[in-house]
């Protein structure tokens, strides 16, 4: 059995889960996720404990159940409190700038690279090198995050680029004069 999928999920005070047909629909205070479920599992709720069962031992079908039991537990957790992850521009003249629902990416090229803010995420600017992604879905959080890192990803010589906050660049020695 699944590790991960026959783990209980716990429903804090102020979200509301509900069940219908072949969707899961999790009502919290930042917002309302819903996912479709395919019939091959059960999902029953039993005083504010979620639990993710399937039908049968097929290979696709227990794949399938972990991957379920982390949507719904991550849809809890972004209704009840945001994901966010924080980006850090690296190098001489690198930054961000918002202007009204675009983001403004300077790193180096001979134009700006311009992004467009979803609706329902929130960017913030904690400075001119540093910004801070957040929303209630984490797929699409993360998915933001790195279309921006992905127009300029750190190097290894001189550590120049965007990076995660908190990520660790391992470094190479550049070539060596005679």
């Amino acid at each position: 059995m699944s590790r991960i999928g026959k783990k209980i999920i716990n429903i804090p005070e102020n979200v509301f889960v509900a069940i219908k047909d072949d969707k899961i629909i999790v009502q919290g205070k930042y917002g309302i996720l819903e996912q479709e479920i395919s019939k091959i599992l059960n999902i029953e709720l039993i005083n504010n404990k979620l639990t993710v069962t399937r039908i049968n031992d097929e290979k696709q079908t227990k794949a399938y159940h972990g991957l379920i039991r982390a949507l719904i537990q991550n849809m809890i957790l972004g209704t009840n409190q945001k994901f966010s992850k924080t980006l850090i521009a690296e190098g001489v003249g690198y930054k961000f700038q918002i202007d009204k629902q675009n983001l403004i990416v300077n790193v180096g090229y001979t134009h700006p690279i311009q992004f467009q803010i979803p609706v329902d995420l929130e960017i913030k600017l904690e400075g001119p090198t540093k910004i801070s992604i957040s929303g209630i879905n984490k797929e699409k959080v993360g998915f933001l995050a790195a279309k921006i890192r992905d127009t300029r990803p750190p190097e290894p010589y001189k550590g120049k680029g965007i990076l995660y906050n908190g990520e660790i660049i391992r470094r190479k020695a550049g070539k060596t004069g005679k």
